[in-house]
């Protein structure tokens, strides 16, 4: 048994703290490990009691009859450690630390959770500022969550990874008012030891879990929810991730909250994108969607067909359909023909989508008849049904025309509730129907039957740089480099670049004008100026007489601003036509090394058109990011213009991750922009460019 195992399923529980007083925090885990089915032995530890709720008490760790395969510490934090550290020393397995104080309360309370974590040695902890687990599949709850105050707490394939104690407890509430069951429910907290990604993992694994809803505030180990996530597609496991953080505000609560930092919002889109994880854009949807997936049914298309006895919801329905981009088709003429042999209708008035069956769908036979029929059709990949009012009287018409058209047709059945009847949303629930309370959700629920995504990729194995670090960035100095010690960079990587030449001064840069004929691009070359043009360091379309001149303005004003004076000048050959491209490179300073795609030039921060992937990346990730674009429309030739060459884009981009990854810590940060995309079969040329290096 491992030490999660024994977490989630021991056989005998230490509970550090216990109360005989159930209304105090205290006195709350003993008897909810009781009211809900454990059948291990409870160990309750307090020097000042002889029993608690008839069960023996001892006065310390060292005292219980063995080692227990798991603990609750209901300490506070001034005293915790101790605890932890004697039940290290008596064996236990694992313990849950619920005290709050720690990595959430600033320096001296990132002190105490390290302290807290070297108490434990070999022990596994889970928290600190925890509210515990629930482990519904097996009855065995470590928690001191009011939420197991309610009763009737149904055991499902859902299980909650959350970092929040409180959302954990919220979500089992409203759960058990939906009538959606749950496997397990682990609130990490502040992620002394065990974290998110590894408990993510271990349900994975799970054979009662089928679908893992996540709460997320921030990820210490991206590399491992990585390979979790991968798991779980492999698997045909789902996850759905709620990530906070999404505003400024956000992000300072949740590291003021569990001590969590907080990348990018965008970088975490990036990388739930290149793990298959479905991210839920609201709190309802954390509870909804994988509700919806819970069932295994995935739409292979985004048609979908709407079966109702009151027109006016099955309208509300179909307008957020169509918000959501499904689709709602005509019912063909067979699908049509056989609802209008059904219901004794002509065969033109049932090809309409929604399907409106009035009070003829108050038939138990009808309704499953029609049901079946629009689930058999080829036109559609799904099918809604609307619980009208009738339905308050008599629910068993809906319910089991539905039961019995799941049980031949692999498509997802919903049901949109359409009054006010949340009993008739927990019995459709409870009998494996996923059932909604407003058009909105189902909508929604229907968009992500459809996105959910296909396993994912294998992991792009990390092949061997043509050149080792070293090699590569061999000579090349500390911090910012300038454009030609950039693009220099770039060319080792097989990045083409524009021909240029570096000039020392206007006399040279006039002579390697003359040499390469025609109009040039003449550039300051500077390793302290990252944007030129704002200083009036790039001139474009100069003949070669027109350069002495050019460079002495740009001199003038370098001056006139208090800039350093520059290395020299760049002459580069003039490119005309192409699409302008930004790729870039950072390092996020919580998920890590990130590639930027994007609509390029000098509106490219105005436009903000720009896809991002995390590294290392596949040949697909390249090509997904160009699709992701605005820009794609461009690149393929809008309004007449020229395709442009797309299959040298993902070349250069698979280029440019390739230089990031041999580059490795050394590289801070590094741009092209513009990088020009020319016609179908001529390539791409990096036009400017910046790298840092530490």
């Amino acid at each position: 048994m491992s030490a999660i195992d024994a977490l989630l399923r021991p056989r005998s529980v230490a509970v550090i703290g216990a109360s005989a007083d159930t209304t105090k925090m205290t006195g709350r885990p003993l008897g909810y490990l009781r009211r809900h089915g454990f059948s291990g032995a409870i160990w309750p530890v307090n020097p000042r009691a002889e029993s608690i709720a008839g069960l023996p008490c001892y006065p310390d760790v060292a005292a219980l009859p063995a080692a227990p395969d798991a603990a609750i510490v209901l300490l506070g934090a001034g005293r915790a450690e101790a605890a932890v550290r004697d039940l290290a020393a008596r064996g236990c397995r694992a313990a849950i630390v619920l005290a709050s104080g720690y990595g959430e309360a600033g320096e001296e309370g990132a002190l105490r959770q390290r302290a807290l974590k070297e108490a434990a040695g070999g022990m596994r902890l889970l928290g600190p500022n925890t509210i515990g687990l629930v482990n519904l599949t097996d009855g065995m709850t470590l928690s001191a969550s009011g939420a197991l105050e309610v009763g009737g707490l149904a055991s499902g394939c859902i299980s909650v990874v959350s970092q929040s104690g409180g959302i954990l407890g919220a979500l089992l509430s409203r759960a058990a008012d939906r009538g959606i069951g749950f496997a397990k429910l682990v609130s990490t907290g502040n992620e002394a030891d065990l974290d998110s990604s590894e408990m993510i993992a271990h349900l994975v694994e799970d054979e009662a879990t089928r679908v893992i809803a996540v709460y997320m505030e921030g990820l210490r180990r991206p590399e491992a929810f990585r390979r979790a996530a991968r798991r779980a597609a492999e698997l045909g496991k789902s996850i759905v991730v709620y990530k906070v953080g999404r505003s400024e505000s956000g992000a300072r609560a949740a590291v003021s909250h569990t001590g969590a930092l907080a990348g990018a919002d965008r970088v975490y889109d990036a990388l739930f994108r290149q793990c298959g994880v479905i991210r839920a854009q609201s709190f309802n949807d954390l509870l909804d969607i994988p509700a919806a997936l819970a069932a295994g049914r995935r739409m292979a298309g985004r048609r979908a067909a709407i079966l109702t006895s009151t027109g006016g919801a099955g309208t509300l329905l179909a307008d957020q359909c169509g918000l959501m981009g499904l689709d709602l088709p005509a019912l063909e003429a067979e699908t049509a023909g056989r609802l209008a042999a059904l219901l004794g209708e002509e065969a033109a008035a049932m090809a309409r989508n929604p399907v409106d069956v009035t009070l003829a769908g108050l038939r138990t036979d009808l309704f499953t008849g029609a049901l079946a029929a629009l689930l058999d059709s080829p036109a559609h990949d799904a099918a809604v049904v609307v619980v009208g009012s009738s339905a308050l009287a008599t629910p068993e018409i809906v319910t089991e025309a539905i039961l019995a058209c799941q049980a031949r047709s692999e498509k997802p059945v919903l049901a949109y509730v359409s009054p006010h009847a949340p009993h008739l949303v927990r019995l459709l629930n409870g009998r494996g129907i996923p059932a909604f309370a407003t058009p909105e959700s189902c909508a929604t629920m229907l968009r992500a039957l459809h996105g959910a995504p296909l396993p994912p990729p294998p992991e792009p194995v990390r092949e061997e740089p043509v050149r080792e670090e070293a090699a590569a960035l061999a000579g090349l100095p500390c911090g910012p480099l300038n454009e030609a010690e950039s693009k220099a960079l770039f060319a080792r990587f097989g990045l083409p670049v524009v021909r240029e030449q570096v000039a020392a001064d206007a006399a040279q840069a006039a002579a390697a004008a003359r040499a390469m004929g025609g109009e040039v691009v003449l550039k300051l070359l500077s390793r302290a100026i990252a944007h030129k043009s704002e200083l009036g360091g790039v001139r474009v379309g100069l003949s070669a007489g027109e350069v002495p001149e050019a460079c002495a303005a740009m001199l003038r004003r370098l001056a006139a601003a208090g800039a350093p004076a520059p290395e020299g000048f760049l002459v580069q050959e003039r490119i005309r036509g192409g699409v302008e491209m930004i790729l870039g490179f950072h390092r996020d300073p919580q998920l890590g090394p990130v590639l930027l795609l994007g609509a390029g030039g000098v509106a490219a921060e105005l436009f903000q058109d720009t896809s991002l992937r995390l590294l290392p990346i596949t040949r697909a990730d390249a090509e997904a990011m160009v699709e992701e674009l605005k820009a794609s429309r461009l690149l393929r030739g809008y309004r007449g213009a020229p395709v442009a060459d797309v299959p040298a884009l993902v070349e250069a981009v698979l280029a440019f991750a390739a230089m990031a990854g041999a580059a490795g810590e050394r590289l801070v940060e590094a741009e092209i922009n513009p990088l020009f995309v020319l016609p179908e079969g001529h390539g791409t040329r990096a036009a400017d460019g910046l790298a840092v290096l530490r």
